[in-house]
Formats: structure tokens, sequence, C-alpha cells
């Protein structure tokens, strides 16, 4: 049976993801980002599934830092629904405290200030939930999926509390083995830091008439001021008309490295 690695404990979002994605297979929970990709580094786990944007709270930069440094392939991606909950032991007016990772504080901010409560950051939304039961207060929640509320047996008090019903997060399939089957490529690249750089790469795919679905930038760790470009485009790297224009974008960067190709998914 295959094993996918993914942050945070039972019940999490990245865990739901992983299950839709595949089929008859073990989850491995890890407790930060860097350990789900180790674990498929180190072969603990065949797969790791890592979130990488939502649409409502933009990119997560720790897995585009991974991207730049690991040494697995992306093979897959996932666009994953996400409906917030809120969880806990009271009712709503009785509360003033909710727990939650970062991002769902952030996806469900209006709910959160209409009901003035405090919130606290917690590593993982599944996570949360085994916080706030082990805390035992009646005045705190937690914002986590339904699945985490049946696992942890802690009841929900609202449902759908999220900012905009289009709210889905999109994860990113990895592994130590390139797939050749794939209509979409994702690269990293950096150029000189000079007039007309980035702009000549952008060029290039013009002229092939390659159609890009997502470019990001991120801060080069090591030279300040400089950034790595993320790219998403239609095609497969496999396709001649592709490997021509990697190796005609390649001798103008300073880095290129090409994350993999795989089958766009659909937006459910």
């Amino acid at each position: 049976m295959q094993k996918i690695s993914f942050q945070g404990e039972r019940g999490a979002y990245s865990e739901d993801a992983a299950i839709s994605f595949f089929n008859n297979s073990e989850t491995v929970p890890c407790h930060t980002f860097s350990e789900v990709i180790e674990a498929t580094e180190v072969s603990k786990t065949d797969y790791s599934v890592l979130p990488v944007e939502n649409s409502l709270e933009g990119s997560v930069g720790e897995s585009y830092d991974l991207l730049l440094s690991t040494n697995l392939s992306v093979v897959g991606e996932i666009y994953y629904r996400v409906r917030h909950c809120l969880i806990g032991f009271d009712k709503l007016e009785n509360l003033d405290t909710v727990y939650s990772h970062p991002q769902a504080l952030g996806q469900c901010r209006r709910f959160i200030q209409k009901h003035n409560l405090t919130t606290v950051p917690a590593y993982d939304t599944a996570g949360s939930v085994k916080i706030i039961k082990e805390i035992g207060k009646k005045n705190i929640c937690c914002i986590a999926s339904r699945r985490a509320s049946e696992i942890y047996q802690v009841p929900i008090i609202a449902e759908g509390i999220e900012d905009n019903t289009n709210n889905y997060t999109r994860f990113l399939v990895l592994s130590k083995t390139r797939v050749h089957d794939g209509n979409k490529t994702s690269i990293i690249f950096s150029v000189k830091h000079e007039a007309g750089a980035l702009f000549n790469i952008l060029k290039e795919f013009n002229t092939y008439k390659i159609n890009l679905t997502k470019i990001e930038s991120r801060p080069n760790k090591s030279t300040p001021w400089e950034y790595n470009f993320y790219v998403d485009f239609d095609g497969s790297e496999d396709d001649q008309k592709i490997s021509e224009l990697l190796k005609k974008i390649s001798d103008q960067c300073i880095f290129l490295k090409v994350l993999g190709s795989y089958k766009k998914a659909k937006l459910a």
C-alpha cells in the first residue's frame, strides 16, 4: 500500500486532499512541511502532499521555499474545497478565544471579527481541535474540518464560516520518480538583476505560444533583493516545443529548475 506524508494531525485538510487524490493508501502525519518532504526523500513514504496556495489567503511561502531545495519532483496537483467549522464545547455567544492555523484564521477573518474572538495561532487546524480538547475550557473554540470534529469528538458550533465559499487550497503531490504523461509544468528560475532580463524570458513563452497559468516571485535567501520566479504553464517537458523553450530560457537564466510535469487538476 502506498504511503502519503502530509503536514498536521489526523483530520487536517492536507490529509483530506491526500485521501481525495489517492485510492487505497496510508496517510502519514508529520509535524512540519519539511518533515513531509523529508519522509519521501528518505523513502519512508512514497509521496508528499504539500499546500502551496489558497484562493483567499494566497501563497504558502514555506512550501515554495521547500520546492526550491528538494530533489523530489511534482507529479500531481489537487484543488481541495475548504469548508471551515467552528468547533467547541459551548454556544457561540459564550466564546472569546479561537485557535487554528494562521491560514484558517485568515480565511475566516470576517466571522472572527464579527464575534470579537481573540485568535491564537496553532501549527495545524486538526491539531487545534486536540489543543482545545486537552485544555477543556468552555470559552475557547477552534477552526477545523468536519472530519477533525468527528475524529476528536468535539462538537461543531457553526459550519461554513469562511469569508468566501470559493475557498480552495491547491496542493502539489511530490515523488522521487517523475511522471511522463503530464499536460502542465512547473519551473523555478532566476535571472540577472538588470533591465529586461525577466521580460526576455517571458517573451520566449509568447514566441512559443505557451500559456502561463501562474507566475510568482520569492526572495532569494542567499542574495538580498534578488528573486526566484515560480512559473506554471501548459504543456509537458517531454514535448519537443517545451523542451526547446526550456533550453532557450536556460541559456538566459542564472538558475533554472524544472519541478516536473503532471496532469492539470480540474477545479471542482
